[in-house]
């Protein structure tokens, strides 16, 4: 299976713009976290996570073939249940799972890439900017102002409940993942 290091390798390959390489660093580092949570290989989620938006430029933002792109680039690469899970993320596409593991791991994706947008939006109007200074009540109170980073669904971070996982705790859990990599994102 494919290193940290050469996913990232492939981020640089693949993708022009450092905003979304940053954004693919954190959906993998929320990715790792609910995979240990939930007893899941935590660097394949991590991998799922880093690698979900590789084909964003290469199928020129094209949502209706975003994650399509990314069968081509990582067949061979990455396990089949991590492939449909990438594809899949993107409802756009049309593509589904067709394992209840990849369908698990799908969820779980959505969940994290909504969840790592909502909290970088929220660490940007912080005085600071930095994460350091966003808690959990915070997110919390974020999360239920519907005016704040109205990009971003809520009900996809929801799904990650299909899970078993509470949302307060998937909010800490995304915190936390993030902070342990503030300084690569910037923040």
């Amino acid at each position: 299976m494919l290193s940290r290091p050469e996913a990232l390798e492939l981020l640089g390959r693949y993708l022009k713009d450092e905003k979304i390489v940053k954004h693919c660093l954190a959906v993998g580092a929320i990715m790792k976290v609910l995979g240990r949570r939930l007893g899941e290989d935590e660097n394949l989620w991590e991998l799922v996570g880093l690698l979900h938006d590789v084909d964003y430029d290469y199928v020129g933002r094209d949502m209706s073939k975003h994650g399509l792109g990314a069968l081509q680039i990582l067949e061979g690469v990455l396990p089949r249940v991590a492939l449909e899970a990438i594809a899949s993320h993107n409802e756009h596409n049309g593509f589904k799972p067709t394992s209840e593991e990849a369908v698990k791991l799908s969820h779980a994706l959505r969940a994290s890439d909504h969840l790592a947008g909502f909290i970088v939006a929220t660490a940007l109007v912080m005085p600071s900017r930095k994460l350091a200074e966003v808690r959990l009540d915070t997110l919390a109170r974020k999360f239920k102002s519907k005016d704040f980073a109205r990009g971003v669904s809520r009900s996809r971070i929801g799904e990650v409940e299909r899970l078993g996982v509470k949302l307060e705790e998937f909010l800490d859990l995304g915190l936390e993942a993030l902070k342990e990599i503030d300084r690569e994102l910037g923040l």
